[in-house]
């Protein structure tokens, strides 16, 4: 993975900076690094080299949101999140890079559908009674589950949830912190099981983390100042371009 070509090292480095800036400014902001990374490399070695990423994002985001988190809410997904995670993990256990790549185009082009339908329904958001139920919490943790183990995309499931839920800004940035440190810890034995952190993956890492660490502070500077209309824009028209690609 060392010997990529420049196309394939830009495309990583781009990934690695998004990274940091979905975590610490632009929640849902992580599809595009899902669709770059895939695009970049084998679909399986994409998804456990980006979790190795996203956990330093995690830390990041907990230093700046730790304290917001609505434990109850962490609490009430856990038992649909364990059983979306070992679906999840089944799946990528099974299937090739081919099967993985097109399941993970078809995620993230689900996910950016989730993403505008979420947004459609915002100027309504004050008529519709918040999702607080069990079922509520079970659909969207397992879905959540599923996609963060295959795709670590579940970015879009959690924050269409937190919105159903009326969250506070502040609390629905600790939360989401909180949620996808824990989950992404989580799903380290998992990948390591079936061999997916070799050599290569940690190097290339290594390489990239500091690009996070950038994003991360860029990220924590463009929080105040930057519109995140225009920034979402962006990151769904690549990351469809991504999908699409990614598919066909």
């Amino acid at each position: 993975m060392l010997g990529l070509p420049f196309w394939a090292w830009a495309l990583l480095g781009v990934a690695a900076v998004a990274v940091g800036l979905a975590k610490t400014a632009i929640p849902g902001g992580g599809i595009l690094p899902v669709a770059l990374f895939a695009t970049a490399l084998p679909a399986r070695t994409s998804t456990a080299a980006l979790l190795l990423l996203l956990i330093v994002g995690d830390a990041f985001a907990l230093i700046a949101y730790r304290r917001h988190a609505n434990w109850p809410t962490l609490l009430r997904l856990a038992p649909a999140v364990v059983i979306g995670l070992l679906a999840g993990f089944a799946f990528l256990a099974i299937g090739n890079d081919d099967i993985v790549r097109r399941a993970i185009g078809v995620i993230l082009l689900a996910m950016i559908a989730v993403t505008l339908w979420r947004r459609s329904r915002q100027g309504r958001a004050d008529a519709a009674p918040p999702a607080r139920g069990v079922v509520a919490a079970s659909s969207y943790g397992a879905l959540a589950g599923f996609t963060t183990m295959v795709a670590n995309a579940a970015g879009p499931v959690m924050s269409m949830y937190f919105l159903a839920m009326r969250t506070p800004v502040q609390v629905f940035l600790g939360t989401s912190a909180w949620f996808f440190a824990i989950v992404n810890l989580f799903k380290l034995p998992f990948l390591a099981r079936i061999g997916l952190f070799d050599t290569q993956v940690l190097l290339t890492d290594a390489a990239l983390v500091p690009l996070v660490i950038l994003g991360a502070f860029v990220g924590l500077w463009l929080a105040r100042r930057m519109k995140q209309q225009v920034f979402d824009r962006i990151v769904i028209g690549l990351t469809v371009i991504g999908a699409v690609y990614l598919l066909f």
